[in-house]
């Protein structure tokens, strides 16, 4: 007897409390922002799970040729607040951390022949802090948790000691975590990173992936349904990140 409640959440597709109730593990789904040719279906399937996520973002090009904060994608933000995602940041460009440059600087560098810089504290702060004002002009409500992820899991003294001055802890994500839609479908099709995840994956294990990823030949997302329902069914909750973090 799934309740009124039940009922309810069914009735929108989302997970019900006896879905919940069966629930052994826990896993924090943390989604990086990117590509984005599959986010529309990405989200579908969480959704239809009643499945929530922390979501990094970053300003970054889309498929669409524009960029991931720009007006454009209001709406898809705004969906994903209303179904109860939750945001951190993950810097303005998704420039690459290369290391420190003495007390209160840091290396902040493009992978995209886009330029470099030394950034120190008040650059560092604005760098973090942007991506969540532009969120902000596009959906004043949005859960904001005070965390940040480097691009790439790249994070140096410096640049972390800096973040915590402006009130943010970074977050990577757990060994077992990294789902593997950056890797080359070649070498890493997805029925093996299925087969990877689904063998790996522990209680407690932060979960990284992205929107989409432009080098990848066979999407991800061709396994994000599959993946959903073969944690679900060994008893795994999807809860979005505490605001301390993990």
């Amino acid at each position: 007897m799934i309740g009124r409640r039940g009922l309810a959440l069914a009735a929108l597709g989302l997970a019900t409390p006896a879905i919940a109730q069966s629930c052994r593990a826990t896993v924090y789904l943390t989604i990086d922002t990117g590509w984005s040719r599959e986010a529309e279906q990405l989200a579908e399937a969480m959704r239809r799970r009643g499945v929530r996520a922390t979501l990094f973002i970053a300003n970054e090009q889309t498929h669409r040729g524009d960029r991931q904060l720009e007006a454009s994608w209001a709406p898809f933000w705004r969906a994903r607040a209303a179904e109860g995602h939750v945001f951190a940041t993950h810097t303005w460009r998704h420039w690459y951390f290369t290391g420190d440059a003495g007390p209160g600087r840091t290396r902040y560098v493009s992978r995209r022949n886009e330029g470099g810089e030394t950034l120190e504290q008040a650059g560092l702060c604005a760098e973090l802090a942007r991506p969540i004002e532009a969120l902000r002009a596009m959906v004043p409500n949005a859960t904001v948790l005070p965390l940040w992820r480097a691009p790439g899991g790249i994070v140096t003294p410096e640049a972390r000691r800096m973040a915590a001055a402006c009130g943010l802890r970074h977050q990577g994500w757990t060994a077992n975590g990294f789902l593997g839609d950056e890797l080359p479908s070649a070498a890493h099709p997805n029925a093996a990173l299925l087969r990877r995840n689904l063998a790996n994956i522990r209680d407690g294990e932060v979960l990284v992936m992205h929107w989409g990823v432009r080098s990848r030949a066979e999407p991800f997302a061709g396994i994000f349904d599959a993946l959903l329902d073969g944690l679900i069914a060994r008893g795994f909750c999807f809860a979005p990140l505490p605001a301390q973090g993990i």
